[in-house]
């Protein structure tokens, strides 16, 4: 089993900052990539920030410049720092981290149980 716990998440005035955590544990061998997804009340789940093993980072429109993801590859965790918060970044942020098995090309993803981040203006 994999598990990924979240931390960090609660409630912040505009132009505040929160910190958001993840840890990976269990039966993985390895993560090709991780990162956060989060989902407004009454809108469909977005993808906020990921991080690749190699490659690019990839940010949401809506939170480059503000957002900034960071990963530590050996101890499978994900970090999520938000500044300059605005109420429509508030939603459950989820946690993921995905790996693909070749030759088959076979992707697996593991989510955490999501955590609250509320923004007022």
């Amino acid at each position: 089993q994999v598990q990924l716990v979240e931390s960090g998440g609660g409630l912040v005035q505009a132009g505040g900052s929160l910190r958001l955590s993840c840890a990976a544990s269990g039966s993985i061998s390895s993560i090709d990539d991780m990162g956060w997804y989060r989902q407004a009340p009454g809108k469909q789940r977005e993808l906020a920030a990921a991080i690749p093993s190699g490659g690019r980072i990839n940010y949401a429109d809506s939170v480059k410049g503000r957002f900034t993801i960071s990963r530590d590859v050996a101890k499978k965790t994900v970090v999520l720092q938000m500044n300059s918060l605005k109420p429509e970044d508030t939603g459950v942020y989820y946690c993921y981290a995905g790996r693909t098995e070749w030759p088959m090309g076979s992707r697996y993803e593991y989510w955490g149980q999501g955590t609250q981040v509320t923004v007022s203006s």
